[in-house]
Parts: C-alpha cells; structure tokens; sequence
C-alpha cells in the first residue's frame, strides 16, 4: 500500500495535535482559527515571506547579538552542522517544540553541531522572559531588521532548517516537530 502524502503518519499526527491543542484553547471554533501567531496573528511581512530553502541551497548567514550578550559570526559555523530555528512565544506549535530542541541542544552541543534559535516575536521584550521562565540555555537571538533582510525567515511558523558542514542546506521543515523527528536530526552530525 502506498502512503498518501496527505495521509501519512506525520500528517496525520500534526493534524490531530493542532486540532487538539486549539481545542483546548478555545473550543471547536478555535480549530480553525490556530495560528502559529497566536491571537494577533502574523505580522505583515509573513505575507511576503520566501518558501522555505531547497535542499542543497547555499546560505549566506548574517551574523547577530544573542540574548545573552555574546555574537553569532558565521565563522562559528564553519565545518559544524548548524540547525537555525525560528520561534516566538505566541506560537503554540512552538511550545511544543521548543523543549525538543532543548534536550536536542544539551545531549549533542559540543558534538560537531550549533544551534541558533531565531526568536520573531514583534518585540525582543516578549522573548527573553519566555526562555528564562522555561529555563531554555540554546543558544537564542531575536530577529532583527538587519538580520531579516539579510536572511528572510521562511513563511509559516516554527521553521527548523538544517545547515551542512558546507552551508548547504540539508533539511528545511515549515510547523512543529515532533520529539522523534527533532531528535533524528542528530544523524547529520554523529
């Protein structure tokens, strides 16, 4: 039997989660309302925002200030594999995401790989708060103009995109992760 793409197993799963978790938010109205944005919904950019990058796409990344002061350079990067992760706190899918990549983040740093956890929550303010209240350590920045026009974040929401030891990308996923698939992409690194 072959798999319909809008069946299979991952499909399905993300699906019935969305449509629980917006259930649990606001009732069976909320279902077909759940943003990723939350209740503000998207910013106006989002309309504008590119698909997500092919795979073996060379990217060319900005260098930008973490939230806890230190800079991000390109060079770090070099000859590691490097998962960027768009987020914001207003988005649900995130919330379940986002302690994936935390213990993806404490069992494989220092093995060969980096992480850059991309807040796009309309005011820095929101986020910093958000990653101390839940006790995330990955290493997170939030999106800057300057660092939007040099790398536009995909459209949709969270956005997880696997960069090769060459700046290619490897892997590009638009909505949440499940903890299975967050924790396979260890296999472009060990």
């Amino acid at each position: 039997m072959t798999p319909h793409t809008w069946l299979d197993r991952r499909t399905l799963l993300n699906h019935t989660r969305h449509a629980a978790t917006a259930w649990a938010l606001g009732g069976a109205s909320a279902w077909w309302h759940t943003s990723a944005w939350g209740q503000s919904g998207p910013p106006p950019s989002e309309a504008k925002a590119p698909p997500l990058p092919d795979e073996g796409t060379l990217l060319k990344l900005p260098g930008i200030t973490r939230f806890d002061g230190s800079v991000f350079t390109p060079e770090q990067a070099r000859g590691k594999v490097l998962v960027l992760y768009w987020w914001a706190s207003t988005c649900p899918f995130c919330a379940l995401q986002s302690p994936e990549m935390q213990k993806l983040w404490l069992k494989h740093r220092g093995q060969g790989m980096e992480l850059l956890a991309l807040s796009v929550d309309r005011k820095k303010e929101d986020a910093l708060p958000y990653l101390q209240k839940r006790g995330y350590s990955f290493p997170a920045a939030w999106v800057t103009p300057e660092f939007q026009a040099a790398l536009p974040k995909p459209k949709g929401l969270p956005i997880t995109i696997v960069l090769g030891r060459d700046g290619k990308v490897l892997q590009a996923d638009k909505g949440q992760m499940f903890a299975e698939d967050v924790e396979q992409l260890a296999r472009f690194w060990v």
